[in-house]
């Protein structure tokens, strides 16, 4: 007999998943071990019939082969059928659950845990991948528990899995009527007498912003549906938290007490809380049974754990921008405008010369000025001068208050009369959406993801529709994936930012990569380490990143320092460090960027996080780690780059992103296929527009230097052609049309693309160490190659290729056409030698690739066989026998060499004749 177990007082998630499970595990039957809610209770007094039910007490322990547990990973939730755990002829135990921080202390040989906002989900994405077709009372059943589990979608724990599931329920025919007649059943009488009691006697307290509440219900026996009482209870007050008991008695002298608890805190974990106890459940929602104990300590333990969490919330100076862009009241309108076009504001802060506050004028403003043909006249005229302010302390619900009370869409933030930031409404709507979506590690975020990977999974279980989803750790995770000291450097840059009153934050590649690393092995060392100083708040200067570094370096003497005062940078590099490798920490003040025109380098200015994010090239790239507290591990993505991870695209921040700065393109082109991405559809379509518009070409025409279309452009070409999946980046980016960045006539055709496949065995023969040539070097000059000979050695010129390249690309043509004349003219071996040791390797290689198979051959016979080839005696034989040194011995080895290869001399006996019939000594 095998056995599926809901828990003690079933709801329709226990009851949803283990109807789901009959169809998995045929001829298995349901137990409810001991009762069920009031809702689960009238359904299946209707429908009992059309499922696999039967009554634990009609179960023979004997005949049990297997048990399956849905819900919970508890056996105290199984009543007395926990008994049936231990019988010695069970050999398969599984449990279903979605509580994912959960660690029961049922012994099961497989685990199916996922962070889905029901455990029925988990069942219907095994039916789907089966492909098994449900009943209309089963589908109705499951879904019944999806529903209510999730309340109806609108939980902050149910995830686009519980969706799809739905979705699918739908489509196996499940009764909307019958789920919308059980999902909102309505309270009974009891309940709404025990509501009203609620109402009079709830208790209250105010902490960090957020209400929170309790009750203690007192009734004569158990009351099923408690549950729902709590959520009414939360919909009626609107509190944030709610720890509600039900108390009654158990005999002449003992008692039970159940806790319900519910939040809707960001950040709060009632799960943790409830735990230690023997609670346990959701981190929103969770409860608790205990006997024989005191009420208020029960509930003075609860709150203290409660009221430790809360979190305090972001105030101004977490939230604002930072140094602000101001102009003077005799700015004019024009140059206003100017200004705000070239940093992207909405508005601008008015100072007067002492850089007080006077105004804010914004683009709305100007646009009216504008409109009326007042572009020269001052912004003293039509800035607003009636201010609501705020201090650096101001809290995000202080905020929010004003700005709706006020439809204010920009609030100064003010200390000691000095404007020190600006707090918009787009930063007030980020932060909120944040806390709706959870902090980094958060469980909310890892909902929102579908990760599997943080919990415990079954044998071939993976993520989000059974594919294989990002994680996302918390900072604890982090510090066990990275490499030790790599998470001590962090550490102690870390300390010494918080020592000064920064922020500091790893941003870019090194957050993206952490993201998608698969394991948390502890030995991840990433090679690039970006970090930001984000320090304005607390009236940092320009060069906190430089100060860091150098701070940095006292701890680590072996670094070199390296600064870069124009882009406001430091870097430190270790080589071949036993512990760090050859590291390299990039250190940079938040600064904001601006192209004075395309493919220029940017004029950078320091700023803050956000606008330093906002500069970057792609959503991915675009993600920051916050290192100090308080809020360590808070993960900034203000772009959509996790979804973009998880959607495994490309997805460029700005329209004009690639005619500012083209080397975005190669850029972009190298994450797709380093990392199996794609590119997606509107960055595409930015690409070929760029490309397409002439841009470039105007761009060079009319500057004298264009760097990313020279040296950057370069260092692109380089990272992509030393890369193992060069070949296809460089089909990418033909297809993309983005090898006119190199050369406008630049197109990878079928000739082109031989001559590289035949490049590479040339590489592979005759260099396979890499000690002779730079190969990625030698595939762009093979590149450039393909171009007619006029655009050769300018394009060299324009990449700074090294001399000996230059000079290679051009003479090429000429080179060519030497060796194509007088190669076959060469009848024996001695010619050929005499006229190819004229010329390096790369350059024979670069003939090869542009020459007849007959000329080729002769080539490749030459580098593999006659170059090898030395003359029979040397130097010193010619000085034993008598022969007097000075400069002819070079025309008598090269004489010896070539009777050698011609195959005139064999042996020592015969060069020694040789050299006695054309030398007398």
């Amino acid at each position: 007999m095998d056995l599926i177990l809901c828990h003690t007082t079933a709801d329709f998630d226990a009851l949803g998943a283990a109807v789901g499970l009959t169809r998995l595990l045929p001829g298995s039957k349901i137990v409810l071990t001991g009762g069920a809610h009031p809702p689960v209770r009238d359904f299946l007094a209707l429908h009992r019939d059309e499922y696999a039910l039967i009554e634990r007490r009609s179960v023979n322990p004997k005949k049990i082969r297997s048990l399956t547990v849905v819900d919970t990973q508890y056996r105290d939730r199984l009543g007395k059928a926990a008994e049936w755990l231990d019988l010695p002829q069970i050999k398969e135990i599984i449990v279903y659950d979605h509580h994912l921080e959960q660690h029961g202390d049922i012994p099961a040989t497989k685990f199916h845990i996922s962070d889905v906002g029901a455990t029925t989900t988990l069942i219907v994405e095994e039916l789907q991948k089966r492909q098994i077709s449900l009943s209309v009372a089963e589908a109705t059943a499951m879904a019944l528990g999806i529903h209510v589990d999730t309340g109806s979608l609108t939980y902050d724990h149910a995830t686009s899995r519980d969706a799809l599931a739905l979705g699918w329920l739908m489509q196996q025919g499940a009764s909307l009527s019958v789920v919308a007649e059980y999902v909102e059943p309505g309270l009974s009488p009891q309940l709404q007498q025990l509501l009203s009691d609620a109402l009079d006697n709830l208790q209250y307290l105010c902490i960090r912003g957020y209400t929170l509440a309790w009750v203690r219900l007192k009734t004569n026996a158990f009351v099923p549906g408690l549950s729902s009482l709590a959520s009414e209870l939360m919909e009626l007050t609107e509190i944030d938290a709610l720890l509600l008991a039900n108390e009654y008695p158990l005999g002449e002298n003992d008692s039970r007490l159940t806790v319900i608890g519910r939040s809707r805190i960001p950040g709060v974990n009632l799960n943790q809380i409830f735990q230690p106890l023997g609670g346990g459940g959701h981190s929103q929602a969770t409860s608790l049974n205990l006997r024989g104990v005191d009420f208020q300590e029960i509930l003075n333990q609860l709150l203290k754990g409660l009221k430790a969490q809360v979190p305090h919330p972001p105030t101004a100076r977490d939230l604002m921008s930072s140094p602000v862009r101001t102009i003077r009241p005799e700015t004019t309108i024009e140059q206003a405008q100017r200004i705000l076009l070239r940093y992207g504001h909405s508005g601008l802060s008015v100072v007067d010369a002492q850089g007080k506050l006077v105004g804010i004028i914004s683009r709305r403003d100007i646009d009216i000025a504008l409109h009326h043909g007042f572009s020269h006249a001052p912004v003293k005229g039509y800035m607003t001068i009636n201010l609501k302010t705020i201090t650096p302390d101001t809290t995000l619900p202080e905020i929010e208050s004003l700005m709706v009370t006020y439809d204010i869409g920009r609030l100064p933030v003010l200390e000691n009369g000095q404007l020190v930031g600006i707090v918009t409404r787009t930063d007030v709507l980020r932060e909120l959406h944040q806390q709706n979506d959870g902090e980094l590690g958060a469980p909310t975020t890892a909902r929102e993801w579908g990760l599997g990977a943080i919990g415990r999974w079954g044998d071939g279980e993976k993520g989000k529709g059974g594919e294989e989803s990002v994680e996302i750790p918390a900072l604890s995770q982090l510090r066990d994936r990275l490499a030790p000291k790599l998470w001590e450097l962090l550490t102690k840059a870390s300390a010494q930012a918080k020592q000064r009153g920064w922020h500091l934050y790893l941003v870019g590649g090194a957050v993206r990569d952490l993201l998608l690393a698969k394991e948390a092995s502890g030995t991840l060392l990433i090679q690039d380490i970006d970090l930001v100083v984000d320090g304005f708040h607390k009236a940092a200067d320009v060069g906190a990143g430089v100060e860091l570094a150098k701070a940095l370096q006292q701890l680590y003497p072996a670094a070199r320092l390296e600064i870069h005062g124009a882009f406001q940078t430091a870097a430190l590099l270790w080589h071949k460090d036993p512990e760090l490798d050859s590291l390299w920490v990039d250190i940079a003040t938040a600064r904001t960027e601006f192209y004075p025109y395309p493919a220029a380098n940017p004029e950078v200015e320091a700023s803050s996080i956000r606008q330093d994010l906002y500069r970057r090239d792609f959503t991915i790239n675009a993600l920051a780690l916050r290192l100090t507290p308080p809020r360590a591990g808070k993960l900034l993505d203000f772009f959509g780059g996790l979804l973009d991870l998880q959607a495994k695209q490309i997805r460029v921040l700005h329209a004009n992103s690639f005619i500012e700065d083209p080397t975005r393109i190669y850029r972009g082109v190298r994450f797709a296929v380093r990392f199996g991405f794609n590119i997606e559809q509107q960055t595409e379509e930015y690409i070929r527009y760029a490309i397409n518009s002439g841009v470039y070409d105007r761009t060079t025409r009319e500057n004298s230097k264009a760097p990313a279309l020279q040296t950057r452009l370069k260092a692109e070409l380089k990272h992509i052609l030393e890369a193992p999946y060069w070949k296809p980046a460089l089909q990418l980016l033909a297809d993309l049309g983005a090898l006119q960045c190199i050369h406008p006539t630049l197109k990878l055709d079928e000739e082109l693309w031989r001559q590289l496949r035949l490049l590479e065995r040339c590489l592979l023969r005759f260099d396979p160490e890499q000690s002779l040539i730079t190969h990625w070097q030698m595939r762009l000059e093979a590149i450039i190659a393909h171009l007619t000979p006029e655009y050769r050695a300018k394009v060299a010129k324009n990449l700074q290729m090294q001399e000996d390249s230059i000079e290679r690309l051009q003479n090429f043509a000429q080179t060519q056409a030497e060796v194509k004349e007088t190669l076959p003219t060469c009848q024996r071996p001695s010619q050929v030698v005499k006229l190819l040791r004229r010329y390096d390797l790369p350059t024979l290689i670069l003939i090869a690739l542009h020459s007849s198979r007959t000329i080729r051959r002769q080539i490749w016979h030459y580098l593999t066989v006659w170059a090898n080839v030395q003359p029979i005696l040397n130097g010193n034989d010619l000085k034993k026998l008598g022969y007097k040194p000075g400069p002819q011995y070079r025309q008598m080895l090269d004489d010896l060499l070539a009777a050698t290869l011609d195959g005139e001399i064999k042996d020592r006996t015969e060069a020694e004749k040789f050299l006695a019939q054309h030398y007398a000594q």
